[in-house]
């Protein structure tokens, strides 16, 4: 059996296979197949049109999902105090989000991010501690943005749709609130542990280490638990100014993800409440959490159809269709983009980070 060194970081690559990005594209292709099939209507897509205005908005949208990379680069630069310059921290995101791409929406690629930022120059305790503050400011976006809309739109309107789906959308309505309660608890014990008790984070860093998917990491994750505890006493110094980047540049990733879907059809339709398809796309990234598939694959091509489609000004008889085919078209801007690209960066970094023994270049 390989052993690993205490304090030594393992290479990423012996459980995380570069085919297993396969997998997804088959769940979620193969959803969208489904679908296809029992909404089948020819008629339909004579519909859609394709015109100039259709390229701009899909640009725009494309652009919305370049703001949401610059977005997380920028915040990444600033909770490194600069040690990451764009580029190396743009590099982070791009690994980061292929392996989130690639694992269920509720395990996310957060425990080999400390391995991506940990090689790429910070000790350790440092990384773990990036890390976590990371997930803390982006689940942070939804515990206030989630009642906020709530606020703006109305629940009804939210939650509302069409009385034959009715049973539908309760179960969507689980799926939203079982979400947003394991957001908010992960928030209230992430808070906890960074800026009250970092010794209990520490506890709570060692239990993640014992997940068979870490296991062979546990002997650095007691250093690094020792690194936090200094880490924390760091980051509780830092001014507002420091944390106001840090939650604007994240807000910046998120809001802009989330105009994607608003771009995408203005591309062929015209739209009238922006704020409530925004605000349904969160809804929409609360209920993923749930989702026991890659990245979400299939269950949220199956959302958006059954979501969004109510947004798509179309005869009752073309909808189905239709909204396939936009839920494809979504999932081509906003999520197949970091399975591609991932798998070109993720073996070159391998080669460059251990393969070469290179160590935080």
């Amino acid at each position: 059996m390989h052993k690993v060194k205490p304090g030594v970081v393992e290479n990423p690559a012996r459980r995380l296979k570069l085919g297993t990005a396969i997998i997804p594209v088959v769940i979620g292709l193969g959803v969208v197949a489904y679908l296809l099939y029992s909404e089948f209507n020819p008629d339909a897509f004579s519909l859609i049109n394709f015109t100039w205005r259709s390229f701009f908005w899909i640009l725009v949208a494309i652009l919305f999902m370049a703001g949401r990379d610059i977005g997380y680069t920028l915040r990444l630069v600033t909770l490194t105090d600069g040690k990451f310059n764009f580029r190396k921290a743009f590099r982070v995101i791009m690994l980061w989000e292929f392996t989130s791409a690639i694992t269920p929406s509720a395990v996310g690629g957060t425990s080999i991010a400390i391995v991506y930022v940990n090689k790429e120059g910070l000790n350790l305790g440092h990384s773990s501690a990036v890390v976590m503050i990371t997930s803390f400011l982006d689940e942070l976006y939804f515990i206030l943005m989630f009642p906020l809309l709530i606020l703006l739109v109305g629940a009804s309107d939210l939650f509302g749709i069409a009385a034959e789906n009715s049973s539908i959308i309760r179960e969507l309505v689980i799926f939203s609130v079982v979400g947003y309660s394991v957001k908010f608890v992960w928030v209230l014990i992430l808070s906890y542990g960074l800026f009250v008790n970092p010794r209990g984070l520490k506890w709570l860093l060692m239990i993640i280490f014992k997940l068979p998917l870490l296991r062979r990491w546990k002997h650095g994750a007691n250093r690094a638990g020792t690194d936090i505890i200094s880490s924390s006493k760091e980051y509780r110094r830092k001014p507002f100014s420091f944390w106001a980047k840090a939650f604007g540049s994240t807000f910046l990733s998120w809001t802009s993800r989330f105009w994607i879907v608003n771009a995408l059809l203005l591309a062929f339709f015209t739209i009238d409440n922006h704020l409530l398809v925004f605000a349904r796309q969160l809804v929409m990234w609360i209920m993923m959490l749930v989702s026991p598939t890659p990245g979400g694959s299939g269950f949220a091509e199956f959302v958006f159809t059954r979501y969004l489609s109510e947004f798509i000004p179309v005869d009752a008889s073309a909808i189905g269709a239709i909204a396939v085919g936009m839920a494809l078209l979504w999932r081509f801007v906003s999520y197949y983009p970091y399975l591609f690209v991932g798998a070109i960066i993720f073996p070159r970094w391998i080669r460059s980070k251990f393969l070469h023994g290179e160590q935080g270049k």
